[in-house]
């Protein structure tokens, strides 16, 4: 899953990203108000993490920017400003939830994986589709309680494509949640193709009740077989 990091304090900002990669997220990070325009303008993210004491700008006023643009994803704000006030702004303007500093490290996973699982699973701690489990906090994939062995960028996008069942997802959509960013230097979508090629044979293999089908020319959808 994608997080993005708004925080204009260098060191914050590096751990912050240092410690949502241990757990497998694919983070990108920016410092200023300008750099997350650019960002969530462009890119979608399951979570962003909100600092509102921006050089350049006030977070609110980006969250509030965002949300009259129809922007749905989780909001998480990460402020030093541990006030009342903004604390019922931010959540009023559609925050998910508002995280004072300081805080440890420890505590921002708990708030991001509760944050996903409300947006992504209902509260719940796992994904399950027809005889597949996926485990949101391990990471594990079960089919019919056998562990089904996955490489990360495998796993994120059965993630992806379990998280929208039944909807047509883009090429380039699937390339930019997955990979990142800097999809956007990639030539081709090779890399794509043969991730999903070992998706398919690890899922059959494995007797999933799952199906990947490919829109000729568009992308992927994946659906109960």
């Amino acid at each position: 899953m994608k997080i993005l990091i708004i925080e204009d304090e260098q060191g914050m900002r590096q751990n912050m990203e240092t410690t949502l990669e241990k757990e497998n997220y694919l983070v990108e990070a920016v410092g200023t108000y300008e750099q997350a325009l650019s960002k969530v303008g462009v890119y979608n993210y399951d979570c962003v993490l909100l600092d509102i004491g921006l050089p350049d700008g006030n977070g609110l006023h980006l969250l509030r920017r965002l949300k009259k643009n129809g922007y749905k994803d989780s909001v998480i704000i990460v402020s030093a400003k541990d006030s009342i006030d903004d604390k019922v702004q931010g959540l009023e303007l559609g925050a998910d939830d508002y995280l004072p500093k300081p805080f440890h490290m420890a505590e921002l996973n708990a708030r991001v994986k509760a944050v996903l699982r409300r947006r992504k699973l209902g509260g719940a701690n796992n994904l399950v589709i027809a005889n597949v489990t996926i485990d949101l906090d391990s990471h594990e994939v079960l089919i019919d309680d056998r562990t089904l062995h996955l490489n990360r960028k495998e796993y994120d996008v059965l993630f992806y494509l379990c998280t929208n069942q039944n909807r047509l997802v883009s090429k380039s959509a699937l390339a930019e949640h997955v990979w990142g960013d800097y999809i956007d230097q990639a030539d081709n979508f090779e890399f794509i193709y043969s991730q999903i090629k070992n998706l398919r044979r690890k899922l059959s293999v494995g007797g999933a009740e799952l199906e990947i089908k490919a829109v000729y020319g568009i992308g992927y959808k994946l659906t109960i077989s």
